[in-house]
C-alpha cells in the first residue's frame, strides 16, 4: 500500500495536506478522491483544474508509487504578466527594474 501525501492551497500561503495509504495501483485521481478535497474545495469535483506530482503537472490517470506528492492547483485569479504591467505602471519607470539600481554616474538602464 503506497503512502502518498495530496497538498492543495485554498488561498495564499496556506496549504492544506492529507497522508493517505492507498491501495497498489492507485492512481492521482483516487488520491484526489480519497483525500477528501471536494468537500473542502465547496463539492468542486475532483481533478477539476491542474493535478501534479512533485510540482510536474499530471493527467489523472497517473499511476503513484510510494513517498509520491500529489498537489492540486487552483485557477490563477490574474494573469501574471497583467499583474506585472500594471505595478510597473502604478510605480513608475523610474522606481522599477534596471531604472532602480541605476549606479551613480552610470548609462540608463544599467
Amino acid at each position: 500500500m503506497p503512502r502518498v501525501i495530496v497538498c492543495w492551497s485554498p488561498s495564499a500561503r496556506e496549504v492544506l495536506e492529507w497522508p493517505l495509504e492507498l491501495p497498489g495501483g492507485a492512481t492521482v485521481a483516487d488520491a484526489v478522491r480519497a483525500s477528501g478535497f471536494a468537500a473542502a474545495a465547496g463539492g468542486r469535483a475532483p481533478g477539476e483544474g491542474e493535478l501534479g506530482v512533485w510540482g510536474r503537472r499530471c493527467g489523472p490517470q497517473q499511476p503513484l508509487h510510494e513517498g509520491d506528492r500529489v498537489e492540486i492547483y487552483r485557477l490563477l485569479r490574474v494573469d501574471p504578466k497583467v499583474a506585472r504591467r500594471e505595478r510597473f505602471r502604478q510605480q513608475g519607470a523610474r522606481a522599477a527594474g534596471l531604472f532602480a539600481q541605476r549606479r551613480p554616474g552610470g548609462k540608463p538602464g544599467y
